[in-house]
């Protein structure tokens, strides 16, 4: 918009439908769907507390509820764009030479190209791998299926999973790597597995999945672990092994764009080191963490250079991540490896506050913190929390991070309670 608004023709370009991933297949549909389960379980822990009755998740009425968000997305994007005088073009982007592209026959233009085309399911390399679902094809399941196996155990296999289990799926994750979640803090996520148990997910970590089979209406997965095989019958396998840049279709070559690894080779200031007429943002750029807030951040990044020359560098201090599991699991800034690592100093404070206020007023078993502060300057150098309100919590933290409020700011601030955030005093 801002480009527009600069008086420069501007065209977007995308194969799906306009909105993008957070809003139509992504953060903002899992978070509507996840609230169900997440009111659900918090009926159900205050049983006996004053709260009586059966509670349960309608499927088809909690996917309308999703959809009565996204399903307005695309038409809402596009007349934005068309009131802007933004055009806009549907299919697959190819590039044609440095400064052109081919969109279903029609031939493109431009000085400058943004490359924002996001990421998809990494190629698993493993026989069946077709009957995989992604993350897109689960939130839009008109029924839940009865059994469901998820094959990987990041973000989306733990929320997945949660929200699955307290729909009232049986839920099975097998994870290769020896914990799920392995971008937390390895306590923390200790202590929220505790949720998966009493969520009845069964997690298997350390374990291969080999194949995928077709039985019948469902499907077997054929795994090992320790030497042992393994076998899980499901209704429905869902890729959660991770995601990657989704570059392949843009024939790179035609325009003389560099890549390394897979990723594309850029600048400081995201533009393409063998292409200045191309940039890059979000998922496709992966100059930061995979999230939403980053790609936002990269893509202003991007325009003020566009408008004013290269000037301006991204900057991902104190980025949180949350996982939206139940209860969430929040990080933002230097693990304790990391800190080390590095060779700082500093002071670590970490408990599990099961019986702080906060927890016990949501009747919430797991709650705990680890939170790293540097000696003598007091900085905030990471932050790591499970438990209720960590989701919104974490933002302090990152607020301190990003601009280098001490411990000393923060326990002197006065924040209203009882809420999650007056509990973060006591955490520095």
């Amino acid at each position: 918009m801002r480009v527009r608004q600069a008086g420069r023709t501007v065209a977007v370009i995308d194969f799906r439908p306009f909105g993008g991933t957070c809003a139509l297949r992504g953060c903002d549909p899992k978070k509507m769907m996840i609230n169900g389960a997440h009111a659900l379980d918090h009926a159900r822990r205050m049983h006996g507390k004053g709260v009586t009755g059966e509670v349960s998740i309608d499927w088809p009425e909690l996917m309308g509820f999703k959809r009565s968000f996204t399903d307005p997305v695309p038409e809402k994007q596009e007349r934005r764009y068309a009131d802007k005088g933004i055009d806009t073009y549907h299919g697959r982007a190819r590039f044609t030479g440095p400064n052109t592209l081919d969109v279903e026959g029609q031939s493109l233009e431009a000085e400058n190209i943004l490359i924002a085309s996001g990421a998809e399911p990494i190629p698993l390399g493993i026989p069946g791998e077709e009957y995989l679902i992604s993350n897109e094809g689960f939130l839009t399941l008109e029924k839940l299926p009865k059994k469901i196996v998820l094959v990987g155990g990041g973000y989306i296999a733990a929320e997945f999973s949660h929200l699955a289990a307290r729909a009232g799926a049986e839920v099975v994750v097998l994870q290769h790597g020896a914990q799920m979640l392995k971008h937390f803090e390895p306590e923390l996520v200790g202590w929220l597995m505790a949720s998966f148990q009493e969520a009845g997910i069964q997690v298997h970590t350390e374990t291969q999945v080999e194949a995928i089979e077709k039985i019948g209406e469902g499907y077997r997965v054929q795994a090992s672990s320790g030497g042992q095989k393994l076998q899980f019958e499901a209704d429905c396998v869902i890729h959660a092994a991770g995601r990657a840049p989704d570059l392949d279709a843009l024939n790179l070559e035609a325009a003389g764009v560099a890549t390394e690894g897979g990723k594309l080779k850029l600048n400081e200031y995201l533009q393409s080191v063998s292409n200045p007429a191309v940039y890059a943002a979000g998922d496709a750029a992966q100059m930061g963490p995979p999230l939403t807030p980053v790609s936002s951040h990269d893509a202003k990044v991007v325009v003020a250079n566009l408008l004013e020359g290269n000037h301006r560098v991204p900057n991902y201090q104190g980025v949180p991540s949350v996982a939206f599991t139940i209860p969430p699991i929040a990080s933002v800034g230097l693990s304790e490896a990391q800190a080390r690592e590095q060779g700082l100093k500093f002071n670590l404070k970490s408990e599990q506050a099961s019986g702080w206020f906060t927890a016990r007023q949501a009747a919430e078993s797991v709650y705990g913190f680890k939170v790293l502060v540097e000696e003598g300057s007091g900085r905030i150098l990471g932050a790591h929390l499970v438990g209720p309100n960590v989701d919104e919590v974490i933002n302090l933290f990152a607020l301190a991070i990003r601009h280098g409020l001490t411990a000393d700011d923060i326990k002197s601030t006065m924040f209203a309670y009882p809420t999650g955030a007056s509990d973060i005093g006591y955490m520095v």
